[in-house]
C-alpha cells in the first residue's frame, strides 16, 4: 500500500486564494471605501445639500433686506420697523401694550 502525501502546494494555493477572497470581500463591504461607508457618505451629502439650500434661502432674504436698507434704495417701512425693533422707538400717537 502506497501512502501519498497531500499536495501541500495546492492546499497552500487554495487556502491563500480563499483568504484573499475573504479579505477583499470584507474590504468591499466594511472598508474605508466600502458599501457601508458609501451609504453613510451619500446620506451626509443629502443632509448637507438640504442645509445649503436653506442657507441659500436665508442669504437671499438677507441680501434683499440689505438692499432695501442701502443708500441706493431706502425702504422707509423697513427702516421704521428696524428702528422700532432695535432702538425700542414708538410714535407719540401710539399706545404700547406689554
Amino acid at each position: 500500500m502506497k501512502h501519498t502525501r497531500p499536495a501541500i502546494g495546492a492546499l497552500f494555493y487554495f487556502g491563500t486564494a480563499i483568504m484573499l477572497g475573504i479579505y477583499f470581500t470584507f474590504s468591499a463591504v466594511q472598508g474605508a471605501f466600502g458599501l457601508f461607508n458609501r451609504v453613510q457618505i451619500e446620506a451626509d451629502v443629502a443632509t448637507l445639500r438640504e442645509e445649503r439650500d436653506r442657507l441659500d434661502i436665508t442669504l437671499t432674504k438677507l441680501r434683499n433686506r440689505t438692499h432695501r436698507l442701502s443708500d441706493d434704495y431706502l425702504d422707509l417701512d423697513l427702516l421704521d420697523e428696524r428702528a422700532r425693533d432695535v432702538l425700542g422707538l414708538v410714535r407719540p400717537d401710539e399706545i404700547v401694550i406689554r
